[in-house]
């Protein structure tokens, strides 16, 4: 089994019961906005889709390690909109949101230390500067607020703007957790996994992963979705459950969850068999860059599994993924089975989907 895509903190998790090495969801980086409107916490699977050509560039969804996005939440800072500085943030007014909290920051209130600390990260209407941002995490978190508790822990796990300590970060990613910080819920299942590796570190990390799934974040579906189509000695094997946590993560943009899904449709594994709509999550897969999705959807247009076969189109998906340093011996030998006319009409076509 393995967790293939999560983010951002320290390197990705390469986990198959053994994680090789660790990697953290994060929350948003992008800047609240008064008008923003929050997301709808859909489950149901999708309608099937239908075939779009390859050729037109479509939406993508957001590539791997890209940051976690969650609703515009008045408390991220530890008060409400009311708040005067914080409403200039909103208002995108940053220099000003900046000076406003500094002075209560350097008085030792949590909330604007940790408003300061993410102003200066993203370097909002002032200079970035990482170190001093990770000097007011550590302040806040310190004192106890649980978005900074979330985010000095990351810093603590890298080790690069403060120093690495693995124990205080798993100290601070657990209070955070605890408070309901979806992406926290999730690391902190990551770092039980790493220090148990294999089922005791799933069965561990299980609860964790499900609390933030169930708050909606795609990393913890996934996660979900991985660990119950495969089950442990302590967790049944649940693969009609595993499937609607894919669909979840699949419909939010998660590239992997779109790319298992579209297989699981095709195979009907999880629950009923639909070629159409796995070919469809399957291109979007591809579309948004996914290598291995991009080599299978190259499969589906050689097959005509949920789409009409078209042998051009299949080398040019393929020829895509080859050229990101893919290699596949099955397809390999279709390639080799192409004409010279075909090759260059693939070609052409593969350039388009660049």
């Amino acid at each position: 089994m393995q967790l293939k895509r999560v983010a951002l903190l320290i390197p990705v998790l390469a986990m198959t019961v053994m994680p090789a090495s660790l990697g953290f969801a994060q929350q948003a980086d992008t800047p609240p906005t008064a008008t923003s409107p929050a997301p709808k916490q859909t489950d149901p699977a999708p309608a099937p889709l239908q075939s779009p050509d390859t050729t037109p560039k479509q939406d993508k969804p957001k590539p791997l390690g890209a940051p976690v996005s969650d609703p515009i939440n008045p408390t991220r800072f530890g008060k409400g909109a009311e708040d005067e500085a914080f409403g200039a943030y909103q208002r995108g007014l940053y220099k000003t949101a900046y000076n406003l909290a500094l002075p209560r920051a350097e008085a030792g209130d949590a909330t604007a230390q940790v408003l300061v600390a993410d102003i200066l990260a993203r370097g909002l209407g002032v200079p970035a500067s990482l170190a001093e941002s990770a000097k007011w995490y550590e302040k806040a978190a310190n004192s106890g607020a649980p978005e900074a508790q979330f985010r000095y822990a990351g810093i603590l796990l890298e080790g690069k703007y403060a120093t690495k300590d693995p124990v205080k970060a798993k100290e601070l990613m657990k209070a955070a957790a605890d408070s309901g910080n979806a992406a926290a819920q999730f690391n902190l299942g990551q770092i039980l996994m790493q220090e148990h590796p294999g089922e005791i570190g799933l069965d561990n990390a299980y609860p964790w992963f499900l609390q933030a799934a169930e708050k909606g974040l795609p990393d913890g579906e996934y996660a979900v979705s991985q660990i119950l189509a495969n089950g442990t000695v302590k967790i049944k094997r649940d693969e009609s459950t595993a499937r609607q946590y894919l669909i979840k993560a699949a419909i939010k943009g998660y590239d992997t969850a779109q790319m298992d899904l579209g297989t699981w449709l095709v195979e009907g594994r999880g629950g009923k068999r639909d070629y159409k709509s796995g070919f469809g999550w399957m291109l979007r897969a591809a579309v948004g860059g996914n290598i291995a999705a991009q080599a299978r959807l190259a499969k589906l247009y050689r097959d005509g599994l949920g789409v009409e076969g078209d042998s051009i189109k299949a080398a040019a998906w393929y020829i895509v993924a080859r050229r990101a340093g893919l290699n596949d011996p099955d397809l390999n030998s279709f390639m080799d089975g192409l004409d010279d006319d075909q090759m260059k009409a693939a070609i052409t076509e593969a350039n388009k989907l660049r």
